[in-house]
């Protein structure tokens, strides 16, 4: 199995995008954008071409996947405008366990896309097999905290011969038992995990939820047999971020385990562009 994260917040845009290769090729959450307002600023310059760079890679391996799979219909997780003829979409399902917005989202993608795709599975908690390659999906799981208002996302799992990936954009932490519970039972060799969002600590969100998702982090480190944990998205939009996670480094490396962003997985320097906004602003190529 070949795990390639395509975009990320640490390559310098929201999403979660990864290319994973088995005897099939499978496009998970092929979607990027740009958060609108950071520090009261709009995207940089910078930001605009990362974006337009790692959307043409979006494209390029949406172009050469068999199948692709969608989490939930946020438009940093998919591309609502792209072909997807011929493909095998495994979707959300866009009449259950979907808040308002996301319903009408799915509801324009799916008569968008028309009857392009080879086929188009609601995949929530079902299995599937595609030659060697077993793809599963969990039930419906909170965006978030059990009383998020984002909706409801679906976590994927990729097993070939003897490894296994499992993939959970947006769950944030994660912060609720159900989905911990449902990575554990996975037990995963490699984790892909949006972090908690640091950033609305005492406004949107309590520390003692943080508290909870570094707690829930342990877990699964000490109970599965996962090696390394991409831990990205929201929570890097912190620079500070080390330092709200410091007991899950802590317990990753007295289990000699791994928890890093996907750029350090793909040995770059991380970019976290949307964190380092005003900056960004300050440099010549901005104004």
């Amino acid at each position: 199995m070949e795990i390639l994260p395509i975009a990320f917040d640490s390559l310098g845009v929201r999403s979660t995008a990864t290319f994973v290769e088995t005897d099939k090729k499978i496009l998970i959450d092929p979607g990027a954008a740009l958060g609108p307002l950071r520090y009261g600023l709009p995207p940089s310059e910078i930001e605009f071409r990362k974006l337009d760079e790692l959307l043409e890679k979006i494209h390029r391996y949406l172009k050469k996947s068999e199948i692709v799979t969608i989490s939930h219909y946020h438009y940093d997780h998919y591309l609502p405008g792209e072909t997807y003829k011929d493909k095998i979409l495994l979707i959300k399902n866009p009449g259950e366990n979907i808040n308002y917005s996301q319903k009408g989202r799915a509801k324009d993608f799916i008569n968008l896309i028309n009857n392009s795709p080879k086929t188009i599975e609601f995949s929530d908690g079902r299995r599937f097999e595609f030659g060697e390659t077993k793809i599963s999906f969990s039930p419906p799981f909170p965006h978030g905290n059990e009383n998020s208002k984002l909706g409801f996302v679906i976590i994927c799992s990729i097993s070939y011969k003897n490894k296994k990936l499992i993939h959970a954009s947006d769950i944030q932490g994660p912060q609720v038992l159900g989905a911990t519970d449902w990575i554990i039972a996975g037990n995963p060799d490699i984790l892909i995990l949006s972090g908690f969002p640091t950033i609305f600590i005492g406004w949107r969100i309590s520390k003692k939820a943080l508290e909870q998702a570094n707690s829930n982090l342990i877990r699964i480190l000490e109970n599965t047999k996962t090696e390394t944990i991409i831990l990205d998205h929201h929570l890097v939009r912190d620079l500070n971020y080390r330092k709200k996670i410091s007991h899950v480094l802590k317990a990753a490396d007295k289990l000699n385990k791994r928890v890093i962003t996907a750029a350090e997985f793909l040995g770059k320097a991380p970019e976290f562009l949307e964190a380092r906004r005003r900056e960004l602003y300050t440099s010549r190529d901005e104004i």
